[in-house]
C-alpha cells in the first residue's frame, strides 16, 4: 500500500472510520494528523460498534502502531476515558501500539467554556462548533501560548504554566460572564491524565521515519472534510485545522515527497453538520435518511443536514487534495430512492460556476443544476462484488466518480468490513 492519506471529499461524516478500518489491514502504522476530539470515527467489526474520537481506527486490529501526530489538539481527560472504554471491550491500549506526540497540543477546560461563551454571543451567526474547545486551542497554538503534550507530563512544569494560562483565561470568562475555572482542580485533573499518558508519549517525527526506514506502509487518518478545512472550506463556517491532504506533512512530520496516494472518502449522496452553506440540501431526502436512522452524528448525536450528491465539491477536494483513487460509501441509503439527482454546477442569478466559491455568502446564494439517474430501487447491502450491485447503481457510482475526476476504488454497502466492495 506504501504512504498512503486518506481525507473527506465533503463537509465530514463520510465514513472515514470504516474504509481507514478496512484499508488498515495493508498497514502498519495508522496516524492521525489533525483534529480534536470535535470528530467521529464509527467502526463495527463482527457487528460490534466501537465509536472513536482521538485514537486512530487501527487500533480495532491486532499488530498495528497508531499515532496521535503533532498537528492534533489532545483532550488528554477525554483520551484516557477513551482508552479505557476500548481496554474494557478487551482492545488492547499499550504503549507498544499506541503513541501520542509529544509536541500535540492539549485542549483544557477554558478552550471549552471559551468555545461555547463565543459561540454563544455569535446568536444568529453561530458556527455550530461541537464546544470541544478546537478553535480557541489551535488558537493558543498559533498565539504561541499553548501547552503541549510534553508540558502535561512534566508535573512541576504543568503547575507553572497552566496557573499562568487559567488567571489569564478566567479574566477573559468573566468578561464573557462565564464562571471561571478552579487552577486547583483542573491541575489535579490534567495531572493525573498526564501520569496516564506519559508511557506512550514521546517523539513521533522520529518515530515515524523509523518505520519508513523499515519498510513499514503507513496510513495517515483525517478527520472531518475538505470543505471544513480552515483554509480550503466554507470559511468561516469551518473547523479550526487543515483537514485536507497537506495536513497530513505538517500535522505529522512526513513530507510530501514520502506519500505515494491520496484516498477520498465521500458518501453518495451529501451531508453536513452545523452551519454555514450546503447547495444541495434537500428536505426529502433528509426526511429519508433520518427516518431510517441513518445520519446522527457519531460525536454529537445531532441529525445531519442532507442533500443529493455534488459532484462540483467532489471535483474540488479532487483538486485540493489530489486524490487519485475515490471510495464511495452509503450506497445502500439510495437503495429506495426512484430518481437520483446529481449536482454538476451552481447558478447564481445569470452566473454558472464549476467549481465551489470562496465567499460563503456566494455560495449559500447558489441553486445546484442537477442530472438525474434512475435510482435501482432494491437492495444493494448483500452485494459483496461489483457485478453483484444493480446495473443501475454500478452506472451511477461510475457517473460520480467520472465527475468526481478520480477513480473508483471501493464501493461501501453497509458499515460492516464485508460490505465494501473493491472495485
Amino acid at each position: 500500500m506504501a504512504n498512503t492519506i486518506l481525507v473527506g471529499a465533503q463537509w465530514g461524516d463520510e465514513g472515514k472510520g470504516k474504509i481507514i478500518d478496512v484499508l488498515t489491514e495493508q498497514a502498519e502504522v495508522v496516524v492521525r494528523y489533525a483534529g480534536g476530539n470535535n470528530a467521529g470515527h464509527t467502526v463495527i467489526v463482527n457487528g460490534k460498534k466501537s465509536v472513536l474520537h482521538l485514537i486512530p481506527s487501527g487500533i480495532l486490529r491486532k499488530h498495528k502502531l497508531c499515532v496521535i501526530g503533532n498537528g492534533v489538539v489532545c483532550d488528554p481527560l477525554g483520551l484516557v476515558s477513551e482508552m479505557e472504554g476500548l481496554r474494557k471491550n478487551g482492545i488492547q491500549v499499550t504503549p507498544k501500539n499506541f503513541v501520542v506526540s509529544e509536541t500535540a497540543h492539549v485542549v483544557f477546560p477554558y478552550h471549552r467554556e471559551l468555545d461555547g461563551a463565543r459561540e454563544l454571543l455569535k446568536g444568529k451567526n453561530k458556527i455550530g462548533t461541537t464546544k470541544r474547545g478546537i478553535g480557541p486551542a489551535y488558537g493558543d497554538k498559533a498565539a504561541r501560548v499553548g501547552l503541549r503534550m510534553n508540558d502535561l507530563v512534566d508535573s512541576a512544569r504543568l503547575e507553572e504554566k497552566l496557573a499562568g494560562r487559567i488567571k489569564e483565561n478566567n479574566a477573559v470568562l468573566k468578561s464573557l460572564g462565564a464562571k471561571p475555572l478552579s487552577f486547583k482542580q483542573v491541575f489535579a485533573d490534567y495531572d493525573r491524565a498526564g501520569r496516564h499518558l506519559k508511557p506512550h508519549v514521546q517523539n513521533t517525527v522520529v518515530l515515524l521515519h523509523d518505520q519508513m526506514r523499515a519498510g513499514a506502509n503507513i496510513l495517515f487518518e483525517g478527520a472531518q472534510g475538505t470543505f471544513l478545512d480552515i483554509d480550503h472550506g466554507t470559511y468561516p463556517f469551518v473547523t479550526s485545522s487543515n483537514t485536507t491532504a497537506g495536513g497530513a506533512c505538517t500535522g505529522s512530520g512526513v513530507p510530501p515527497n514520502r506519500m505515494d496516494r491520496v484516498v477520498g472518502v465521500m458518501k453518495a449522496y451529501t451531508t453536513r453538520v452545523g452551519e454555514g452553506p450546503l447547495p444541495t440540501e434537500n428536505q426529502e431526502i433528509s426526511d429519508l435518511l433520518h427516518g431510517m436512522g441513518r445520519e446522527f452524528g457519531a460525536t454529537t448525536g445531532r441529525a445531519r443536514r442532507c442533500g443529493w450528491f455534488d459532484s462540483v465539491a467532489t471535483r474540488h477536494a479532487t483538486m485540493v487534495n489530489g486524490i487519485d483513487d475515490l471510495a464511495i460509501t452509503n450506497l445502500d441509503g439510495l437503495d429506495t430512492v426512484e430518481s437520483v439527482k446529481v449536482c454538476v454546477a451552481y447558478r447564481r442569478g445569470k452566473m454558472q460556476y464549476d467549481f465551489v466559491p470562496n465567499d460563503a455568502q456566494i455560495l449559500a446564494e447558489c441553486q445546484p443544476v442537477y442530472v438525474e439517474f434512475a435510482g435501482w430501487r432494491t437492495p444493494t447491502d448483500h452485494c459483496r462484488t461489483f457485478k453483484q450491485l444493480p446495473a443501475k447503481a454500478r452506472e451511477y457510482v461510475k457517473a460520480i466518480s467520472e465527475l468526481s475526476n478520480a477513480r473508483l476504488f471501493i464501493a461501501s454497502v453497509g458499515p460492516g468490513r464485508e460490505q465494501t466492495i473493491f472495485v
